[in-house]
């Protein structure tokens, strides 16, 4: 049997919306899951049949102690844990609890909330939910920073390799590790900056996404930092799919980053890159204007995967 992947590498869309949720301890907990694998089955299903130009999916995400609670397989995925908190000299990368997570992206906004809606009734009566993000594609795919996000994403057959497990852990080959955080920008002292000041912050020119050359780039910035690669000089990547979010009205301006990964590892390298720094002390300068909020760590069952889960 082919291995079906869930929609990680699908391209950012204009419409998002991210929801987190806690399993309570219900006698109707397991049957509940069944329905809930069978139904994100079928959403991705009706939505692709019904708009097949969307670009619409619904991915879910199943976090250590939510796979605990519901006694799925054994061994775990190999780099399921609970994430830990990375503290740095001045920052810090928060964790904080998610037994699942729903990554629901569509062009059209009526087909993610009637996802969410479907999604929602059937998860209320056995969770709570702790954390709901409306995302929107802001102009030329830009944070609410004024930058242009994700052009670091890896493309073509490059998304599948740094997004999906491979033959490390045959087990959940095609699955991926799904890592979150909410991040809320001091836009006050942002724009408190030149914009050539912000430039070295990021690393790159702010109207043309032009990336500076290392010669000029301080390495401090966030591109210097957020830029990895492995022991032996090899190119390291992750799936971004970064959304921003806002309520002008509260002074909320924030981004919700989602990194998609064949390993955590990645992530966890370029999460202590920035927080702690290279070398230490030396953090990513972005962070004094973007503050971590929420960091949880999922593993992304494939299709087949649901399929079982589903009875």
């Amino acid at each position: 049997m082919s291995i079906e992947s869930q929609n990680v590498t699908d391209y950012p869309n204009s419409n998002t919306v991210f929801m987190v949720w806690n399993l309570n301890e219900s006698p109707l907990l397991k049957d509940t899951f069944q329905q809930l694998c069978a139904l994100v089955l079928n959403l991705n299903n009706s939505v692709f049949n019904r708009f097949p130009d969307s670009r619409a999916s619904c991915v879910m995400g199943i976090g250590y102690e939510g796979w605990k609670k519901l006694e799925l397989p054994t061994p775990l995925p190999k780099e399921l844990v609970n994430f830990e908190e990375i503290r740095g000299v001045k920052h810090t990368a928060v964790s904080t609890p998610g037994d699942l997570h729903f990554h629901l992206r569509a062009d059209n906004k009526s087909l993610i909330f009637d996802m969410a809606i479907e999604i929602s009734r059937l998860l209320s009566p056995v969770a709570e939910s702790i954390l709901e993000i409306n995302g929107f594609k802001y102009w030329d795919a830009r944070s609410i920073l004024g930058f242009v996000d994700g052009t670091e994403n890896p493309h073509g057959e490059d998304r599948d390799y740094f997004a999906k497990i491979g033959e490390e852990d045959l087990q959940y080959k095609g699955g991926s590790y799904l890592f979150v955080q909410k991040y809320l920008h001091n836009m006050d002292a942002w724009k408190g900056l030149s914009a050539e000041e912000q430039e070295k912050v990021i690393g790159r020119s702010k109207e043309n996404d032009i990336e500076m050359s290392d010669a000029v780039k301080p390495s401090n910035s966030h591109i210097a930092l957020a830029n990895i690669e492995g022991e032996n000089g090899e190119e390291l990547k992750i799936v971004r799919d970064n959304m921003p979010f806002g309520r002008p009205s509260s002074n909320e301006f924030g981004t919700y980053f989602i990194a998609y990964s064949s390993t955590f590892s990645t992530t966890k390298k370029m999460l202590t890159n920035m927080f702690v720094g290279d070398p230490v002390g030396n953090y990513d300068r972005i962070l004094d204007f973007s503050t971590a909020v929420t960091g949880t760590l999922f593993f992304v069952p494939t299709r087949n995967m649901l399929d079982e889960f589903s009875g």
